[in-house]
This record gives C-alpha cells, sequence and structure tokens, in this order.
C-alpha cells in the first residue's frame, strides 16, 4: 500500500505537531523495541520516531528494516526524525493521532 501525496501532506501536518514515541538507538532493532513499535502504530497509526544513530546511511537502513518488519509506511524522514503510518481499521478514536484531529 502506498500514500497518495495529498495524505503524506495530511499526514506531515498532523505529525509536525507530535512528539517521538519510539527511539532506536545504536542497538538497533531488538525485540522489545519492535514491540514497542508495534503497540505504538496499533494505538496511534502514526507516530513519529527518533532515530539516535550517528551515520545517515545506517539510519536509512534501520529505517528501512523497522518499515518492513512492522507492515508500516514511510510518510517523511528528516535528518533524526521519522514519520511513519499504519492503518489500524479498530482504531481507538481516543487514542489515534488520525481520529482525534
Amino acid at each position: 500500500m502506498s500514500l497518495t501525496q495529498e495524505q503524506k501532506k495530511h499526514f506531515k501536518s498532523i505529525g509536525h505537531h507530535l512528539k517521538p514515541v519510539v527511539t532506536v538507538a545504536e542497538q538497533g532493532l531488538k525485540e522489545n523495541l519492535m514491540a514497542e513499535l508495534d503497540r505504538a502504530l496499533n494505538d496511534h497509526e502514526l507516530i513519529k520516531i527518533q532515530l539516535r544513530i550517528a551515520e545517515r546511511e545506517d539510519r536509512q537502513a534501520i529505517l528501512t528494516e523497522l518499515c518492513q518488519q512492522s507492515s508500516a509506511i514511510l510518510v517523511q524522514s528528516i535528518g533524526k526524525m521519522a514519520l511513519i503510518y499504519r492503518k489500524n481499521p479498530k482504531a481507538n478514536p481516543k487514542l489515534s493521532n488520525l481520529q482525534r484531529t
């Protein structure tokens, strides 16, 4: 599944005000990090991730792997921040960043 330019623009405007809910450090994609990421995506659908990794190529590789493992779509990546999205058909309107706006 891919996003249209209009959807990306809308998600970026929502994501601008979000705080990172998951932080990926040098240890990479451990099991507990993937569990937290899955929970965050189920609850919020659209989340901001902070990548505390020095090298740009390493950040991009981790981000690609993270999106593949979590079945999420990369909306935007700027520096050490990334915005990802995964639709939850049974999202809680009180928690979802898309339904609260």
